[in-house]
């Protein structure tokens, strides 16, 4: 007889009030196959709710009190502003309400009332100007969770996921943060989630070179040689499937065509590029390397599109089914 997997508890929050993230959120929560997946929590408030409903055209079915089959209302309002967000444009208030929600969302998920967490795109500038000391939401999660490990943004498109030795960063930072120990934690932790949130048995990762036509030789640069493939005999010395460096123009070329399960990226941009013209209304950003699986759509805010029911769902409904895949294999632990 089949066990079925365990029904996952995930952390919902809307991201920022001045985005599409309202709206992605009440068509989500439209779908009857999202409420049968999962009991969902909404860490929002009455108010953000209803711009939820205007943004969409739709309503969202949500309930103050446990009811099997709708999303329960963890009720923030008490830390919104007394004046509306404005909308389309980084503010203060709305980073400083998306931080807000989140750490209610990162508390439960430290009392383990929460298998993952899903959040609506957030808006860098507005996180900052909110007081975000940390470079992006990922570091500060690392903050706020007290992990001291390895972590990195995964991006996942059907088929394919990446990570990265560095994220944002500058680029002019980059050449010190490629070191061995970094490429090597970076392949660990991508074919740790290949095994357990893609269930690939023997994971195949592809590593990146980081100079063009992967240093010549040394001829544009050694990281190459004395870094990366270092780094690549060390993960293979542990039984893990990496080969490379391979240039990072013609790398992505095998993986479209199913030489690799993941590549393993040396910089922001190397995998994103690449990653969003091979599917960008799919792409899913994962938090890699926290006790918890958080998910949100590999799009930002578009604010251009606030407002006029454009926005597509793809992102968001994939980074839902991996949030609610992730969080039943911990829910299952």
């Amino acid at each position: 007889m089949t066990t079925a997997p365990p029904r996952p508890r995930v952390a919902i929050t809307l991201g920022d009030p001045a985005g599409i993230g309202p709206e992605l959120v009440a068509r989500l929560l439209a779908d009857p196959e999202t409420t049968a997946a999962a009991d969902l929590l909404l860490i929002s408030d009455p108010a953000e709710l209803t711009l939820a409903e205007a943004d969409s055209g739709l309503t969202v079915d949500y309930t103050t009190t446990p009811t099997e089959g709708r999303p329960l209302l963890v009720d923030n309002g008490a830390r919104r502003p007394a004046e509306p967000f404005e909308r389309r444009r980084a503010t203060e208030a709305g980073g400083r309400w998306a931080m807000d929600n989140l750490r209610v969302a990162l508390d439960l998920a430290a009392k383990g009332e929460v298998d993952a967490i899903l959040f609506a795109p957030l808006n860098k500038s507005s996180l900052h100007l909110a007081g975000l000391a940390e470079s992006d939401e990922l570091r500060w999660f690392e903050v706020v969770l007290g992990v001291e490990g390895f972590t990195s943004e995964l991006n996942v498109l059907p088929g394919l996921w990446t990570s990265r030795v560095t994220s944002h960063i500058s680029i002019a930072e980059v050449d010190a943060g490629i070191t061995r120990e970094r490429v090597a934690a970076a392949g660990r932790l991508l074919d740790g989630v290949l095994r357990g949130g893609a269930g690939i048995a023997a994971p195949r990762i592809g590593v990146c070179a980081l100079n063009p036509h992967a240093g010549e030789s040394g001829r544009f640069g050694r990281h190459e040689i004395d870094i990366i493939a270092p780094a690549v005999e060390d993960l293979r010395a542990e039984g893990i499937d990496a080969t490379g460096p391979f240039p990072s123009d013609t790398i992505f070329l095998r993986a479209r065509a199913g030489d690799f399960d993941g590549v393993l990226t040396m910089y922001h941009d190397q995998g994103q590029i690449a990653m969003k013209l091979m599917g960008f209304d799919g792409g899913v950003t994962i938090a890699g390397g926290l006790p918890i699986p958080i998910c949100t759509p590999a799009h930002g805010t578009a604010f251009d599109l606030v407002g006029r029911r454009a926005a597509t769902m793809g992102s968001m409904n994939n980074a839902f089914r991996l949030a609610t895949r992730l969080g039943a294999a911990a829910a299952g632990r």
